[in-house]
């Protein structure tokens, strides 16, 4: 079995996608409780009611894992930046095993975050 090599300029790469796609999620939050408070005005039926806060509810929760994955993104990067600065060509193997871990992380949010959406979009069909 071969091993990935991840080298700082990759690493940085992928950081930088990672970072597009969470502030493309943060967008894609502030428009679905944009949703929500539309629809807060028009439901009075207290079923629906509870499942718009249970919508508002994991679009906070999303947004905190968001946060926390931009941190992690951040202390990632300082690190590459600090073996940059030391002109250290050595490849980081924690470093690079706390990377793989992280993309497993991120993999997984997007499977979350695909089926939260999933979810809010047959809600938005049917309460819309």
């Amino acid at each position: 079995m071969e091993k990935e090599v991840l080298y700082n300029s990759n690493m940085h790469f992928e950081h930088h996608l990672w970072k597009s796609e969470l502030e493309f999620w943060k967008d894609e939050l502030k428009s679905f409780n944009n949703r929500l408070s539309e629809l807060v005005t028009r439901w009075t039926n207290k079923d629906v009611l509870a499942q718009l806060e249970h919508y508002q509810n994991e679009f906070v929760l999303h947004g905190s894992v968001i946060e926390e994955l931009e941190e992690t993104i951040e202390q990632h990067e300082e690190r590459i930046a600090g073996q940059s600065i030391t002109d250290q060509n050595a490849i980081d193997l924690q470093l690079a095993k706390k990377h793989i871990e992280f993309r497993n992380r991120i993999e997984t949010q997007r499977q979350i975050y695909s089926e939260l959406k999933k979810g809010f979009f047959r809600f938005l069909e049917k309460y819309m």
